[in-house]
């Protein structure tokens, strides 16, 4: 059965001048600038921009204002835009070798070449509400260092020079974009780092955690975490040679995991590897975890059967707006659809009362 639904446009507009009065809030309180959101709610931005695949904090910004702080729903519009903008060529990959460092540590060497560099961090807080913030107070001047501008040696380059970690197969061959092509399984690594660098942090998140608890081969240490600025260059066919266009700030983590070897490799060292758009010290941990899960194939490991090291389960569920999309449109009008469920279960609620009374007038007779 059919049901006809009027005035319908006129409740969306309606809804919709609404949302907007939500968002604004009290009129009487200031309203937040694009500026403030990407200044002081830089790790909400640095989010949207990693899973929204696109870095321009600015537009990420407008984003969360325009979706009321929904990240999620950030993430949609960014990529919505991304779509609109014109393709004029590729970058040369990042050298993150060159970076700038305003925050470089090591868990697997304390005397690091190249020294460690705390940076901002949450990890030495004490996790207290500090309310200094809600009485606006002053912000405490810290000693900053300047951040490095030689390069940075990886950690991993010195377990290379004693060849007690696997050696990374170089590869001349362009990785495929997931931005203008669907994900085919089996994947290569190169679009695997894809999908989990635009993967929902929570799910990359959960994922992670769940190898460390033993759901993977995945004993892992945090060789080298690195955040700064990376100078990004792009080829000029006019020139015949590449010119620096910009900057990226990025956060790139390499774990170095515990491998007793296989069929197929010797005793040694392997890697995960993470590269996220931004401070995004979570989300690059995390997904080096996984990214080391899923090797478990080319490394010549036995699948343990966790979720983890199932490269379909992880890839096809962990973007958010795919799930996002899935999981909301079960609110729309399925008036239609209903109706047919609706009269199915009422024939066969039918039908099971007409046999149960036959059967009780069988047994009555007999």
């Amino acid at each position: 059965m059919y049901v006809a639904v009027k005035g319908g446009e006129r409740a969306i507009e309606n809804a919709h001048a609404w949302l907007a009065e939500e968002r604004r809030g009290d009129t009487s309180i200031a309203e937040l600038s694009l500026e403030q959101i990407r200044e002081q709610l830089s790790l909400a931005v640095n989010r949207v921009m990693a899973e929204g695949s696109l870095f321009d904090p600015d537009l990420a910004a407008l984003a969360i204002k325009q979706a009321r702080g929904d990240l999620i729903e950030a993430i949609f519009l960014i990529r919505a835009y991304r779509t609109t903008l014109p393709r004029f060529g590729a970058t040369q990959p990042i050298e993150t070798g060159d970076m700038a460092c305003d925050r470089r540590i090591s868990a697997t060497f304390k005397d690091a070449p190249g020294g460690q560099v705390l940076g901002p961090t949450f990890d030495y807080t004490h996790r207290l509400l500090d309310f200094k913030l809600a009485a606006d107070g002053e912000v405490p001047e810290a000693e900053m260092g300047t951040p490095r501008t030689e390069a940075t040696p990886h950690i991993t380059e010195f377990l290379k020079d004693e060849d007690i970690i696997q050696t990374e197969a170089a590869s001349d061959e362009t990785p495929g974009d997931l931005t203008r092509e669907p994900l085919e399984f089996p994947a290569t690594r190169p679009l695997r780092l894809q999908s989990l660098t635009r993967g929902d942090e929570g799910f990359i998140l959960g994922m992670a955690y769940s190898t460390q608890r033993g759901y993977a081969r995945n004993h892992a240490f945090v060789g080298e975490l690195r955040i700064g600025k990376c100078p990004v260059e792009m080829e000029i066919p006019e020139l015949g040679f590449a010119i620096e266009i910009g900057e990226i700030e990025v956060t790139e983590c390499e774990t170095v995991n515990q491998f007793k070897g296989s069929k197929t490799e010797p005793p040694q060292f392997t890697r995960g590897y993470g590269l996220v758009f931004g401070q995004s010290e979570r989300k690059s941990i995390a997904m080096a975890l996984v990214d080391r899960a899923l090797r478990w194939k080319e490394l010549g490991e036995d699948n343990l059967g966790a979720a983890a090291q199932d490269e379909e389960f992880v890839l096809s569920h962990s973007d958010n707006i795919q799930a996002t999309g899935f999981l909301e449109h079960i609110k729309l009008p399925h008036y239609v659809d209903f109706q047919s469920e609706l009269e199915l279960v009422r024939k066969l609620r039918r039908e099971a009362a007409e046999l149960a009374e036959t059967l009780a007038a069988r047994e009555a007779a007999e």
